[in-house]
């Protein structure tokens, strides 16, 4: 496993970053101790990067990990807090339920906000600020699918770190197309933010086309890491195999790790609330109940946390 610099962070971080938005409540929803030992057998194998978040609702099964192996592999993680004193709480809640002292990366979770973000979430950022000057963050960064968004990160005295979201078909950008989205990341990387990237898979879309949506990934100079989501033992061995230098035709098949989102139209109520929140627009009304579109889904899940009837479901 080749480990890369990721802006000014001390440990150099593995390529490959153990993403644990799936195997959480959004989306498997696997119990607790099969969640532990997916993190332990990642970082055995030599993973020492984890990306996770405040909605994710994954820290218990990390903290659980990190104690078992006695390993402080790096963590990034992140809060849609808008105010100081929520992203306090969200500080606090991280570090409570991990059991660590020091977050890595703490991220403003900004996946669907447009370039105004900086300005809406002042007193967040300020409260991340504050807790790097006192040392109890290494880092403060941005997680964005809009281009403007990353283009202004470049610029920003104040952001360490931008993780976003990158394939070869462009999918899930937005107010932006792929080349645009590039352009935004070689900014970054020429004001020296680390940079890692978010569903290089079009969220599963290219589970098919595996080798060459990582092969276009891996090429973006600069890029340090690359965060994937897996969900079972197979699929941990698998990445780590390719990430290792194991070539796609000497590993098993992989069409079994395809997911999709569904509703429950016998759950759904047509309220809508999946509409506003999805970041790739897939959801739609058809009649009085939501439909989603599996052609640009991106199988984030955050439709399945907002959803007031539990309709909705990864499988």
């Amino acid at each position: 496993m080749e480990y890369r610099k990721l802006g000014d962070l001390e440990t150099r971080v593995s390529e490959l970053c153990f993403g644990a938005l799936p195997m959480g409540p959004l989306q498997k929803d696997l119990p607790v101790e099969e969640c532990k030992d997916l993190i332990i057998r990642a970082i055995k194998k030599g993973i020492n990067f984890i990306d996770t978040a405040q909605l994710y609702r994954t820290y218990e099964p990390i903290g659980r990990a990190l104690r078992e192996t006695a390993e402080k592999p790096v963590i990034a993680t992140k809060s849609t807090a808008i105010t100081y004193q929520e992203m306090m709480e969200a500080y606090r809640e991280a570090t409570e339920m991990m059991g660590i002292e020091v977050i890595d990366i703490f991220h403003l979770h900004a996946a669907r906000v447009e370039n105004n973000v900086f300005e809406k979430r002042e007193g967040a950022l300020e409260c991340l600020k504050e807790l790097k000057q006192e040392g109890k963050i290494k880092a403060i960064g941005i997680s964005s699918h809009s281009v403007p968004v990353i283009k202004r990160a470049a610029i920003m005295e104040d952001i360490d770190i931008v993780f976003p979201i990158l394939n070869k078909i462009g999918m899930g950008i937005i107010s932006g197309n792929r080349e645009e989205m590039e352009e935004a990341i070689q900014d970054c990387i020429s004001n020296g933010k680390g940079i890692y990237l978010m569903k290089v898979l079009a969220g599963g879309n290219l589970i098919n086309d595996y080798d060459e949506a990582m092969t276009y990934a891996r090429s973006i100079p600069g890029i340090a890491s690359i965060a994937v989501g897996m969900v079972s033992l197979e699929e941990i061995d698998f990445n780590i195999a390719y990430f290792n230098g194991k070539r796609r035709e000497e590993l098993p098949d992989i069409e079994k790790f395809e997911k999709r989102v569904t509703i429950v139209k016998a759950l759904c109520k047509g309220c809508g609330t999946c509409l506003e929140v999805c970041p790739n627009e897939a959801i739609a009304m058809n009649g009085e109940i939501a439909e989603i579109n599996d052609d640009i889904c991106l199988t984030c899940g955050y439709c399945v946390h907002d959803c007031p009837e539990f309709a909705i479901r990864v499988i």
